[in-house]
């Protein structure tokens, strides 16, 4: 089993930035990759940025170039740094860790962009 938990979610105006975190621990395979997603009301839950046991990133269209993920594997976690924040990132973010044999998810973390 793996454990993850999210922080770093709020309130901030348009334009400004937020820096997710979320730390996993358990049973953690030496090669994992960590995600992020969201889900805003009535929508699906998207990709949003995935990052590689080696460090290969990638990112939904909608926020490259505003955001970055990044991970410190020494203590298993893995960032989000969002900048120029809209109101369409609101959504609660979700951090997801997968290995070869499993994947879990995070409880979820509110981001809410508005003035």
């Amino acid at each position: 089993q793996v454990q993850l938990v999210e922080s770093g979610g709020g309130l901030v105006q348009p334009g400004g930035s937020l820096r997710l975190s979320c730390a996993a621990s358990g049973s953690i395979s030496r090669f994992y990759a960590m995600a992020w997603y969201r889900q805003a009301p009535g929508k699906p839950r998207e990709l949003v940025a995935s990052i590689t046991s080696g460090g290969s990133t990638n990112y939904a269209a909608s926020v490259k170039d505003r955001f970055t993920i990044s991970r410190d594997n020494a203590k298993n976690t893995v960032y989000l740094q969002m900048n120029s924040l809209k109101p369409d990132d609101t959504a609660v973010y979700y951090c997801r860790y997968s290995d070869q044999r499993s994947a879990y998810w995070g409880q979820g973390t509110q981001v809410t962009v508005s003035s």
